[in-house]
């Protein structure tokens, strides 16, 4: 396999010959580029073979789901890397176009040990990726990507014979089939469903009037253009369009879907906007009465109330706080057989008896409505009020480059251990404990936190506060946690801030 050319670029003879892959597309537990400009058609033939010189490499018998995304390029760009997997001796079986979560699901129907999902996930157009991996229900993590990585830039991809193709029809038939099966609501409810045009639009309507919800219509249009914005249900802009289309249609709530379908984000009866941290704990509220004494992961952005809520501690909860990134969360639910894992993005990882473990957003659609099946009486809002009270900023992502991030990272780290080390205070209170699992989560002595970590598919770093006691407090928290980030000369603006 020839190596990756860096100095090729768009619009030259070389371009539509010669791989070109920008090396910091390889990330923690994906792989993402802007299109063209940092990876061209070849270069994606040149993943493919890697990725198929990797699974022989490992031993990985030699069959592979792939799909994509619904996106204007998505289709040419997975038909370059299945042409890179059949070079390699690979068997592919394209599903065609599907959300992320189908695409894992059709490693468990098909029976094949492999999956690549062409997808930018909730990234804006322009930017394109893989999300990959072998070993069912889990993708890629860092040890995978970095091995991965190595095999394509150092052009130690091998052609290999047996390659050949197959399109398989039925996919998404079974996947909507296995999430509903012959469930049927007791109750009305109306859900608000947001999929901003992108491909879960169709999947979540029709999934939605098979249980018997009403439907209210909110940019179900497939449309890869993303006329409205771009969605991605982490973000205030689709969060607010949910909230206002609630309260105009009177919906019992929101549910909103991102880009690939592996991400719900929640508005409820009232309008408010639920981080899925929280819709974390009344599903964690809700199933611990159904699987008492269940662990529960989430992922360090995440609210501290899967530790300190009364009501799982009474149902013998085990919280884990674990890495953010879809790859560490799937990884660690296995691991350590957890019921499932929360993150604060969106990303809900419902293992058996419930779902297979990996990230799906239509599979936690689903399991919301049982939930209000099961609590016939109540509102969303009514289980959001009953949650312990606290103040929670959005994700928030000031800007550092993807080649200077960690480092930044890595600093800011020592810079917050030395703070708790030297007795210094943070929003005026005594510092508990730092946890340097992913990043720095300063916990302060009443369970208020601060978080700073490196975004691992952007180039940005990642912030989020929570207090136990008050908005105030809260704004205090990200106040002093931010000075120290401004001690970093290579950190730029925020998206958003509060």
């Amino acid at each position: 396999m020839t190596k990756p050319i860096p100095e090729v670029t768009p619009n030259t003879w070389s371009f539509l010959r010669d791989p070109m892959i920008k090396p910091t597309g390889f990330r923690e537990y994906d792989a993402r580029w802007k299109y063209p400009e940092e990876i061209n058609l070849p270069g994606m033939t040149a993943l493919g073979l890697g990725l198929g010189t990797q699974m022989r490499k490992r031993g990985i018998e030699p069959v592979i789901a792939v799909a994509n995304d619904y996106r204007d390029y998505s289709l040419s760009i997975k038909n370059a890397l299945i042409l890179g997997l059949m070079q390699a001796g690979i068997q592919v079986k394209d599903i065609g176009p599907a959300l992320s979560p189908m695409a894992y699901f059709a490693q468990f129907h098909l029976d094949v040990p492999a999956v690549a999902m062409v997808t930018a996930s909730h990234n804006p157009n322009g930017w394109t990726g893989v999300k990959m991996g072998f070993d069912r229900p889990l993708t890629h993590g860092p040890d995978e990507m970095s091995e991965l990585r190595d095999i394509v830039l150092n052009g130690q991809g091998v052609a290999h014979e047996g390659g050949s193709y197959e399109f398989v029809d039925g996919v998404k038939e079974a996947y909507i089939d296995d999430l509903v099966g012959d469930f049927k609501l007791s109750r009305p409810l109306k859900i608000v469903c947001a999929t901003g045009n992108g491909t879960a639009a169709a999947f979540a309507p029709e999934i939605f009037e098979r249980m018997g919800v009403e439907v209210v219509h909110s940019h179900t249009r497939l449309d890869y253009t993303f006329p409205n914005y771009n969605p991605n249900p982490e973000a205030l802009e689709m969060l607010h369009d949910m909230s206002d289309t609630v309260k105009s249609s009177g919906a019992d709530m929101a549910l909103g879907f991102d880009g690939d379908g592996d991400r719900c984000g929640v508005v409820d009866d009232e309008g408010e906007e639920i981080f899925a941290d929280k819709v974390g704990v009344i599903m964690a509220r809700d199933l611990a009465k159904l699987y008492p004494n269940a662990t529960f992961v989430a992922d360090v952005k995440s609210t501290g109330l899967f530790a300190s809520d009364p009501e799982l501690i009474a149902h013998g909860v085990k919280a884990d706080y674990w890495k953010t990134g879809h790859s560490h969360m799937k990884r660690r639910v296995k691991e350590i057989n957890a019921l499932a894992g929360f993150e604060k993005s969106g990303h809900y990882f419902l293992a058996e008896p419930i779902g297979r473990g990996y990230d799906c957003g239509m599979r936690v659609a689903v399991e919301i409505c049982k939930l209000m099946d099961r609590n016939p009486n109540k509102s969303m809002s009514d289980l959001r009020k009953a949650l312990p009270k606290t103040w929670s900023t959005p994700t928030m992502s000031p800007y550092a480059s993807d080649t200077e991030k960690y480092g930044i990272l890595d600093r800011l780290v020592d810079k917050l251990v030395a703070k708790a080390r030297a007795g210094d205070t943070l929003a005026g209170r005594p510092i508990k404990e730092v946890v340097t699992v992913n990043g720095a989560r300063v916990i302060l002595d009443n369970g208020s936190w601060g978080l700073v970590r490196a975004s691992s598919n952007t180039p940005n770093l990642v912030v989020v506060c929570e207090s136990s006691d008050s908005e105030e407090e809260m704004r205090a928290i990200f106040a002093d946690i931010d000075a120290v980030i401004r001690t970093e000369p290579g950190v730029g603006d925020y998206d958003q801030t509060i």
